[in-house]
């Protein structure tokens, strides 16, 4: 299973890294991966609207993207764009952090996912 992290680098700007969540075979359930243990859940409703400048993640968090579509912009001018399905691993909680911006004309519903 595939989750991007968006993380803090040494030259204190947010960067992007694919990571694969390795997982197990667990029979007719399908395939499982450790446990994670989380803090908390956080069901968001962002409007078509969204543009926050840059700003940095509360807190180490996944963000699993229900509906709707976002662009993050890292230090570097990269930007990436995720929607229904996709899970990023928010952990730039320190530097100048990222950008986000609604894409297209719905809202975006998302779950956030506050990790130990």
């Amino acid at each position: 299973m595939w989750v991007t992290r968006l993380f803090t680098g040494g030259d204190d700007e947010s960067h992007f890294e694919d990571l694969d969540i390795p997982t197990r075979a667990e029979g007719d359930i399908g395939s499982l991966s450790s446990p994670q243990s989380v803090t908390s859940l956080i069901f968001r409703e962002t409007p078509a609207t969204y543009d926050l400048s840059w700003h940095n993640a509360p807190a180490r968090q996944y963000v699993v993207m229900l509906e709707g579509w976002v662009e993050v912009e890292v230090g570097d001018g990269t930007c990436r764009r995720f929607g229904p399905g996709d899970i990023l691993l928010a952990e730039d909680t320190t530097g100048r952090g990222h950008r986000s911006r609604a894409i297209g004309a719905n809202p975006r519903r998302s779950l956030f996912i506050t990790l130990d």
